[in-house]
């Protein structure tokens, strides 16, 4: 059995229900024998959603079905099937088979169009899915739907990482109270180029798809797109948010609506939250990194920069050895194709800063900057201006536990 990552939360956190959510898991043995790996969950007529996908030209077969489901334009969903150890990733045909067959046979179970069932996948890649082991369980699941099956859900979805990830938040929307609860698995393969590995979001909240598509684009680039684990782009990187409108409150069809403003920092805090504990569950990983850059020329600047020092080997493993050793900083600073001038570069470790004007900081304490990276939690700043830009991104270290993990993945 895998230990539990040293920087996992203590627990699992109470979730309560949301409106028009219920959900089930169980074990399918699509690859994992004694653990669930095969998550159902169905939703209140009239649930919109909205979400991104991964950019990958590898893209898995779930992914091209959740994509043209998006596309069309409706919005709508009414139920939500999630298997663990096969990615029905590089599958062809077949692979797009036994997606449509999935949708098919979850959407008779709920009573609705197998285009109101979104699918998703995770695992090894190359395999074929056995989607006749994934179907024959469905009927079981649905059976044991239940509104608070939440860490069942969440370790449902579950392949290299150690422990269950979710998070909820609370917002009001015209004095009304809503629920925003979230679930994600992710460990490695972390680069996300759109949202995370696998991530699902739930409300309570009367939202229109139109309202939620820029609420999840935003919420998103400030998240799952500012984490890296080792750089790698899944094939199968997908962010749902579903909103039931049970909440009764007047239903809001702009994502720039004023009343939003409650909700949008719940669901940011609650992305924010999940993305965070995927790198604190980075596979081998004994520190969480925190990276901040100030005075870029935008934003997007700022997270390109800081997302080439998090994906650097060189950072990582120093800061696995605990070493305070700015100048893997400087280099890549100057190869991540932001502009900037060098002197006007400075860089913190910690409290303390070891770079000012682009040179070593004489009043540098090196001793002070090596306690901090003996800490579980280790923060990096760098400076390149006056900019407005400004970002953070997370990873972890670089251990040699990554190469066990992944040596063995298959085996």
């Amino acid at each position: 059995m895998t230990a539990i990552s040293p920087l996992a939360p203590a627990r699992f956190p109470d979730m309560p229900p949301v409106p028009g959510v219920r959900l089930a898991a169980a074990g399918a043995e699509l690859r994992y024998t004694g653990r669930p790996d095969l998550l159902l969950a169905t939703f209140a007529p009239e649930t919109t959603v909205a979400g991104t996908l991964t950019r990958s030209h590898t893209a898995a077969p779930p992914v091209h079905w959740c994509r043209a489901l998006l596309g069309e334009g409706g919005g709508g969903a009414r139920g939500l099937v999630v298997n663990a150890g096969n990615a029905n990733a590089a599958t062809g045909e077949q692979g797009d088979a036994a997606v449509r067959r999935t949708a098919e046979s979850a959407a008779a179970l709920v009573g609705c169009r197998a285009e109101e069932v979104y699918v998703s996948s995770t695992g090894v890649i190359g395999e074929q899915l056995p989607v006749d082991r994934l179907v024959a369980a469905l009927p079981g699941l649905h059976d044991g739907l239940s509104d608070r099956a939440w860490p069942e859900a969440a370790r449902a979805i579950m392949t290299t990482d150690t422990y269950p990830k979710g998070a909820t938040a609370s917002a009001e929307i015209d004095g009304v109270p809503v629920v925003v609860n979230g679930i994600a698995k992710g460990s490695g393969m972390i680069a996300p180029n759109m949202g995370t590995m696998l991530a699902y979001v739930f409300t309570d909240a009367n939202l229109s798809a139109a309202a939620l598509r820029p609420l999840v684009r935003r919420g998103v680039n400030r998240s799952f797109n500012a984490i890296t684990v080792d750089g790698d782009t899944s094939t199968n990187d997908t962010c749902l948010l579903f909103a039931t409108g049970a909440a009764r409150h007047r239903r809001i069809g702009r994502a720039g609506d004023s009343r939003l403003e409650s909700f949008r920092a719940a669901l940011e805090a609650v992305l924010t939250d999940l993305a965070r504990q995927i790198v604190r569950d980075g596979e081998g990983a004994a520190k969480l990194v925190a990276i901040t850059v100030r005075g870029a020329a935008s934003e997007a600047a700022a997270r390109k920069l800081g997302l080439a020092i998090a994906n650097s080997p060189l950072v990582k493993t120093a800061i696995a050895g605990e070493d305070p050793n700015w100048g893997r900083i400087v280099a890549v600073v100057g190869r991540a194709g932001v502009a900037f001038d060098q002197a006007r570069l400075s860089i913190w470790l910690g409290a303390d800063r070891a770079a000012a004007n682009g040179v070593a900081d004489p009043a540098f304490d090196e001793p002070a900057a090596a306690r901090h990276m003996k800490g579980q939690e280790v923060e990096i700043a760098v400076e390149i201006g006056s900019g407005p830009g400004a970002a953070t991104v997370w990873t972890c270290d670089l251990t040699h536990g990554y190469i066990e993990i992944n040596a063995d993945y298959r085996s």
